[in-house]
């Protein structure tokens, strides 16, 4: 950390120099700060912040030990971004961000040092995560969500162990970690960005009816031995062509122990796009399963585009995988997928 010519603090986060910049000064007893993303084709998010800064340190050192009770010390309808600090440590204890606060910034010191973690297998996803974002304009950096409840009994109602509930519009979430030994992360409501995160689970690892992008993830999958059926690394649900959801995976990596498929339809008009990824020999050669969905798949968009690696041929795929073109493919290649130019770039 050093102080600049023009005043500003600039704190380079040591492994993420590339990645992140971020530029602190005090205005009016406020803190200002610019978080400039890695670069997605030729759209640089950049998001502005102004507001207070909270920390939060399991061991005692600041005002705030727990997590949630630094998120309620916001005042409900707060406008100004506000960063809250997450020095590294394990915080045992469930987490949401609730609709009322909006304009959080969440910033863990990296996600093999700061964790979120919970254990709770539920009948109900959105209960059993150990974490929640039901607010819009919300933001984290750094942080690991984790499930650590036990897998159940295969096809019960108590085997869900979610990691963390998305559900707000216009979030973004900046190199964090997310695992469950089961279903992982619930993309369920509004546009999301997802940058170098890690994301580990089994069956439906991603699943819910968002419109996210993933640049540059690594999805780990782990096979679920007590069932028959193979994970799938999505499960997306969208229920006719009107609705504008869908997940795009763009230049990440999908690997794992046993055998996966890229997704699995929820919904007649599920959609999901893999483009310019890495797909290990852990992707099945059929690529995409129709496991419990018993609708039709004419209307079904899972498509592939430009993937490599040994699990990436197509010759095998399912009949109704779309191969796309370059001219198909290129709505999916930006932020612009996401309106990304409206909210990540200021």
């Amino acid at each position: 950390m050093f102080q600049s010519q023009s005043g500003f603090i600039i704190n380079i986060v040591c492994g993420v120099l590339i990645a992140f910049i971020f530029l602190l000064e005090d205005v009016d007893g406020r803190s200002f700060m610019t978080i400039r993303p890695p670069i997605v084709d030729d759209v640089t998010p950049k998001i502005t912040i102004l507001g207070k800064i909270i920390t939060v340190d399991v061991k005692g050192s600041e005002k705030f030990t727990s997590i949630q009770d630094a998120i309620d010390s916001v005042p409900d309808g707060n406008q100004d971004w506000v960063l809250i600090h997450v020095n590294k440590g394990t915080y045992r204890e469930k987490v949401r961000i609730p609709r009322e606060k909006g304009h959080i910034y969440l910033r863990g010191s990296g996600r093999t040092k700061t964790t979120i973690v919970w254990s709770q297998s539920s009948e109900n996803n959105y209960d059993s995560s150990t974490f929640k974002v039901d607010a819009d304009d919300f933001i984290a950096f750094g942080i690991t969500f984790k499930n650590e409840a036990p897998t159940g009994i295969a096809n019960t109602s108590h085997n869900q162990s979610v990691a963390a509930y998305v559900g707000g519009d216009k979030v973004a979430f900046y190199s964090c970690g997310f695992s469950s030994s089961h279903n992982t992360l619930l993309d369920n409501e509004g546009r999301h960005y997802y940058d170098q995160c890690y994301i580990q689970g089994a069956i439906d690892v991603i699943f819910g009816q968002a419109r996210s992008l993933f640049h540059e993830c690594e999805i780990f999958v782990v096979a679920d031995k007590r069932i028959e059926i193979e994970g799938s690394v999505t499960a997306h649900s969208r229920t006719s062509v009107n609705e504008n959801t869908g997940f795009v995976f763009l230049k990440g990596r999908i690997y794992g122990v046993g055998h996966v498929f890229l997704g699995r339809p929820k919904g007649e008009h599920s959609r999901v796009v893999f483009a310019k990824t890495y797909l290990s020999k852990t992707v099945r050669p059929q690529g995409w399963s129709d496991w419990n969905h018993h609708g039709s798949l004419e209307n079904v968009y899972h498509a592939e585009y430009n993937c490599h690696g040994p699990g990436s041929s197509t010759e095998g795929r399912v009949r109704w995988l779309k191969k796309l073109s370059s001219e198909e493919a290129a709505p999916f290649l930006s932020t612009d997928f996401i309106d990304g130019k409206q909210w990540l770039k200021v």
